[in-house]
């Protein structure tokens, strides 16, 4: 356990001496819990996401780097790999594919790209991959800009 809590104090440090370096990811820890964060991510541009702010939970278990955190969307997402419901994430690296080279910021960067490229075959959200499969990128588009809309965006006063 020591050793995954030095491993996150040197996470938390990089995070914020490089906060203007990721503009896309905003990783915040827990003030009483260094093995709880939370991420604010920025939807990607020329996708259904873009314009919205997503919250990630990470939950990083003791033998953190040796196994993956547990990570799920707070936010509402219309997405194949993400279950509509829970917000956990269908992900190889945070699987079978994990290695201890990943950073909580890496993960993040991984989980923007799988907003951006999302994989179909394997749905956590039948409807949404259904959609892709099925060739309906316009159905799967507007419904995941609705819910961008509704769940990831500033409400206009």
């Amino acid at each position: 356990m020591q050793a995954s809590r030095a491993r996150l104090f040197k996470e938390l440090k990089e995070v914020q001496r490089e906060k203007s370096a990721d503009p896309d990811i905003k990783l915040i820890c827990d003030d009483s819990n260094i093995f709880k964060w939370t991420a604010l991510i920025k939807g990607p541009t020329e996708t259904p996401y873009e314009g919205g702010v997503f919250q990630l939970a990470f939950a990083v278990p003791e033998q953190y780097p040796l196994q993956p955190p547990q990570v799920r969307f707070l936010t509402k997402i219309f997405h194949p790999n993400v279950h509509f419901k829970t917000g956990e994430i269908c992900l190889d690296i945070l699987k079978n594919a994990w290695s201890p080279a990943w950073t909580l910021q890496s993960v993040c960067r991984a989980i923007i790209a799988l907003m951006a490229h999302p994989e179909a075959d394997s749905p956590l959200n039948c409807d949404s991959g259904n959609l892709l499969r099925s060739g309906d990128n316009r159905g799967f588009n507007s419904m995941a800009r609705m819910y961008t809309r509704l769940a990831a965006m500033p409400k206009k006063s």
